[in-house]
């Protein structure tokens, strides 16, 4: 009789996302199981204009101000006062500027302002996850928007985990994210990640990737991980909700341990 609305829920999660980027919101949607609500605070980025417009490289000066206060605090402190169980930090980039020490401090100032609620964020969460599935040595594959010094940053935060990083390059495919299709990167994935790494790491939360997940693990053999995927893992671990139902979006869900 009474048609679904939404309301029941086993957890709810809350997520901080570029005002103008529905990446995130797209692929977290996607992938959430059913009984798994998801929340978005939307924070001013300055490398994005209306209608998600965005210059082809963006700049380094506008990834630092993403995160810093005090607009990402007042979101996290808005969306904390929602029932959420735990907030995803839905940006890849600060993490390369900053380091693993500087997105720890940030994640611990954003839980302080979201009424200690857990806070978890891309980068963090692959390396947690690359250490469940026991890899050791991975290909970085970041957005064609990133240049060439945004992604060395990002080999230099995996390395600095204890990660070998024997390929890392941004996407060679158009910049815009209305110019990716699955087709495309998988094609291009395949085509230049050697044998030498365990696994693949897409980075950038606004980078379309997580409908090729299983086909390019399937092709490679091997684990492939994407922003929004370890994001969505490690939110609901940190939620205290486990990740059934999560079907079709790697191996990440059905064998890290």
């Amino acid at each position: 009789m009474w048609q679904p609305d939404g309301w029941d829920v086993r957890v709810r999660i809350g997520v901080l996302t570029p005002h103008a980027d529905v990446g995130p919101e797209s692929e977290l949607r996607a992938m959430a199981p059913a009984g798994v609500g998801l929340h978005y605070a939307r924070v001013p980025f300055g490398a994005m204009g209306s209608g998600g417009a965005m210059e082809p490289t963006i700049a380094l000066a506008a990834v630092r101000a993403f995160a810093e206060n005090p607009q990402v605090d007042r979101a996290a402190e808005l969306l904390g006062a929602a029932p959420v169980a735990a907030i995803g930090y839905a940006f890849t980039s600060s993490s390369y500027v900053t380091g693993a020490r500087g997105e720890a401090y940030l994640l611990d100032r954003l839980r302080e302002r979201a009424h200690g609620l857990p806070v978890v964020a891309p980068c963090a969460a692959a390396v947690e996850a690359l250490r469940s599935l026991g890899v050791g040595r991975i290909a970085l594959v970041d957005p064609p928007w990133f240049d060439e010094t945004l992604n060395e940053l990002g080999r230099g935060y995996y390395e600095e985990a204890g990660f070998e990083v024997p390929y890392a390059a941004p996407c060679g495919l158009p910049s815009g994210q209305t110019l990716i299709t699955p087709e495309d990167l998988h094609a291009w994935v395949a085509g230049v990640v050697g044998d030498a790494a365990e696994a693949v790491v897409i980075g950038g939360n606004g980078f379309r990737a997580v409908g090729v997940i299983q086909a390019l693990e399937a092709t490679l053999g091997r684990p492939v991980l994407t922003a929004n995927q370890v994001l969505l893992w490690s939110a609901l671990r940190a939620a205290g909700a486990g990740a059934d139902g999560v079907e079709g979006y790697g191996r990440l869900f059905t064998e890290a341990v």
